[in-house]
């Protein structure tokens, strides 16, 4: 089973808040449905930002907080076999870095698309979900 780092963007972008935390709820979305889209490719995802930045962990918009949840994420996936870079959404600075961090340790770089239902695909897999409700 190859292990993939997933790249994702997380942080919206918009200089209004309300739509800024819209933007980053969209991309918590999206980050989940490339777990499952790996997930069915018979592959071990593993996304940092899906992991770190929740509540009662580490905090994004604290610097050092930001620092060590990407610190562990490095260390974490040193090892991995490939990175898959998710594009539907764009490529984000984050993404950027960890596609240069990936070149530098000799590790493939893959481009995937989930295509234009994907929102629709994730809502109807919550809806479904046994644990619905229980993940913000």
């Amino acid at each position: 089973m190859k292990r993939v780092v997933i790249e994702s963007p997380y942080a919206g972008t918009s200089e209004d808040e309300e739509k800024r935390l819209e933007e980053t709820r969209r991309n918590i979305k999206y980050a989940r449905a490339c777990y499952n889209d790996s997930l069915r490719k018979g592959e071990a995802p593993y996304a940092s930002h899906l992991n770190f930045p929740q509540p009662g962990v580490l905090d994004d918009n604290v610097p050092e907080d930001r620092k060590r949840g990407i610190d562990a994420g490095l260390e974490i996936t040193r090892d991995f076999d490939l990175t898959a870079v998710y594009t539907d959404l764009g490529i984000s600075k984050g993404m950027t870095y960890g596609i240069e961090r990936a070149k530098t340790l000799g590790r493939l770089v893959e481009e995937r698309q989930l295509g234009e239902n994907w929102e629709e695909e994730y809502e109807k897999r919550v809806g479904t979900h046994s644990h619905n409700g229980l993940f913000a």
